[in-house]
């Protein structure tokens, strides 16, 4: 059993809570306009643009016409995802749940969890659950962060080796939604509705781009639609500004919405019952 991993990052204060690895699988199954790292977003093609253009000869061809990646030769550039026509990377790796782990684990006892996000990683459900045992065994916390555009209910082994997901309601209107990431978000919004009743629902994360849609309309839909739930297990809410950084430049022009706009958002979840917000 393997996954392509895109990046682990030993140490991170942003993808849960405590002090965390982070781990970023390949692949993701909708389009958003503001991806912050479109490279994650397919698997590589084997073209060869990256070989063409890497500066320093850290992307090769072997034998039989895969790209082959030298980490010992690549200064970080990022030329090779930046001319890369498919939204991939040529500095994945094909990794069993055991050699994943294996990287998780020199991090221990200095972090509280890991956390798990792409791409969208529940593309790689019997990836996720066989990683999380490993770490279940040695206390770890496990967090999923997805899209929620596949059916967790569907997955109840993984759910049982998970605290819980951190999920992505890009926008409530489903006319939003899919003029954000070209996708329906019902899926989204069960997803929300099963891991809310199940108290999996640990964190709900919206970016906000003003010229995009209409983000009070988005947070009032989402502050009544999940306040019911709020008795059975508090849900975290996260605000996040949308910033050029990383987007794709045919996206890059959108507006970065100002701090007061981002507090008056946080204003109304707390009219309707929300008290664990973040504004970043």
């Amino acid at each position: 059993m393997k996954a392509v991993v895109n990046r682990i990052i030993p140490f991170s204060s942003v993808d849960g809570p405590g002090n965390r690895t982070a781990v970023f699988l390949q692949g993701c199954d909708i389009d958003c306009k503001y991806c912050h790292n479109p490279e994650t977003r397919k698997l590589c093609v084997q073209c060869g643009v990256c070989v063409r253009n890497c500066p320093v000869g850290a992307l090769s061809f072997d034998g039989d016409g895969k790209v082959c990646f030298a980490p010992e030769r690549c200064i970080r550039c990022d030329s090779c995802i930046h001319v890369c026509p498919y939204d991939s990377s040529p500095r994945t790796c094909e990794m069993t749940p055991e050699e994943v782990y294996a990287r998780v684990k020199k991090q221990i006892p200095y972090i509280r969890g890991l956390s798990v996000s792409g791409g969208e990683c529940m593309l790689w459900p019997e990836f996720l659950t066989e990683l999380f045992r490993l770490a279940r065994k040695d206390g770890l916390g496990t967090l999923i962060d997805s899209n929620g555009m596949i059916p967790f209910w569907e997955y109840p082994e993984l759910m049982d080796v998970s605290d819980g997901v951190m999920l992505d309601i890009k926008a409530f209107d489903d006319e939003d939604y899919e003029r954000v990431t070209g996708a329906s978000n019902q899926i989204v919004l069960d997803n929300a509705v099963y891991l809310a009743k199940t108290s999996k629902l640990y964190e709900v994360r919206a970016v906000i781009v003003p010229d995009l849609y209409d983000g009070e309309k988005s947070v009032r839909g989402m502050g009544d639609f999940l306040a019911p739930y709020l008795s059975i297990h508090d849900i975290r809410v996260k605000i996040i500004a949308y910033r050029p950084m990383g987007v794709r430049e045919r996206y890059s022009h959108y507006q970065v919405p100002e701090p007061v706009y981002l507090k008056q958002l946080a204003d109304i979840l707390r009219e309707k019952g929300f008290k664990n917000i973040a504004i970043l």
